[in-house]
């Protein structure tokens, strides 16, 4: 595994690698992807899969196009379990979808930062979630996300860095990240388990 050698040269980081990760894998419909990210925010991984199934139940099992939910009732859309605000943002970025004619040949042929300049334009969409969506969705092997709580909570214990200045702290969290490229998500993904663990 190329990545893993080359994760090894931070002795910090090569401490906590341990076997081989699942290879990172392109999902199908990310506009889809997306409505289910924002589904998902701030819930537990249970809770977000049940109201994701929910979800494809109103579409007989059958994972539905941007127009089709935005075809859906708010009502019918909030019954699932999704609050005001989130029934709102599903339907913005379906909405922006089909505006932006966004398929997953278009968001393929785009870099990183085009894909979280393109998706932020939509209300209720953070860099966080397209992180997350480049990570876990689009198999992107170079993704840092600065703002995502566990990888700081992971870094400030691994690398004992200073909490009380924010700022210094996020910067040399970026320093320590760039000798991870060009595979910074297998990084993450090392740093959320020893967190985890």
């Amino acid at each position: 595994m190329d990545y893993i050698e080359h994760l090894k040269k931070d002795k910090k980081l090569a401490r906590i690698i341990t076997e081989p990760l699942p290879a990172l894998k392109m999902h199908k419909n990310i506009p889809l992807r997306l409505m289910a990210a924002i589904m998902g925010q701030q819930l537990n991984t249970k809770v977000a899969k049940i109201i994701y199934k929910r979800l494809l139940e109103l579409y007989d099992g059958k994972e539905p196009t941007p127009k089709q939910v935005l075809e859906t009732p708010f009502d019918t859309l909030r019954g699932i379990g999704l609050s005001n605000a989130k029934t709102t943002y599903v339907h913005n970025v379906a909405a922006f979808c089909i505006e932006h004619k966004i398929t997953d040949k278009k968001l393929l042929a785009l870099s990183n930062e085009e894909i979280i300049d393109l998706l932020t334009q939509i209300k209720g969409v953070g860099k966080w979630t397209v992180e997350m969506l480049l990570m876990f969705s689009l198999g992107r092997e170079d993704v840092f996300s600065i703002d995502d709580f566990g990888i700081q909570t992971a870094m400030v214990n691994l690398y004992k860095l200073d909490v009380n200045n924010k700022k210094e702290m996020k910067q040399k969290m970026l320093d320590i990240s760039k000798k991870w490229s060009p595979w910074r998500t297998y990084a993450c993904l090392y740093v959320w388990q020893w967190k985890d663990q």
